[in-house]
């Protein structure tokens, strides 16, 4: 809280600060609300969707008024960073062969010779 002199008594009395939480649903006209919203519900959604924790952070940038005026104005921007989580990629089993390279079959492994069973059309009675 800052404070304020009462100038007739020279009383200090208290003054209210506005919550951040209502200078970030008024920031540009609204719109730095709304894609915040936007962005918090695609995180909620990407931590139910893949059951995995996630982040954002929000910061607010204030720069010093140009040429260091007083009473010049404050440019004032609000950023926002989104860690969502994201699906576990697919992995498959490689063996590596004599040359280091990896290979779907295990080159360590003897080769199986398939035959085939000769075509046999005719049906016996017993």
């Amino acid at each position: 809280m800052s404070n304020n002199v009462d100038k007739t008594t020279g009383e200090i009395a208290e003054q209210p600060q506005a919550p951040v939480a209502a200078f970030l649903a008024s920031h540009l006209n609204g719109r730095t609300d709304e894609e915040l919203s936007t962005e918090f519900h695609q995180l909620l959604d990407a931590v139910r969707t893949h059951g995995k924790k996630g982040s954002m952070v929000i910061t607010i940038v204030v720069d010093p008024p140009a040429n260091g005026v007083e009473s010049a104005p404050m440019p004032i921007g609000v950023e926002s960073t989104v860690k969502a989580p994201k699906p576990t990629p697919v992995k498959n089993l490689y063996f590596l062969d004599d040359d280091g390279q990896p290979v779907r079959e295990d080159p360590r492994q003897m080769a199986i010779e398939f035959r085939t069973a000769p075509a046999n059309n005719t049906f016996k009675d017993a």
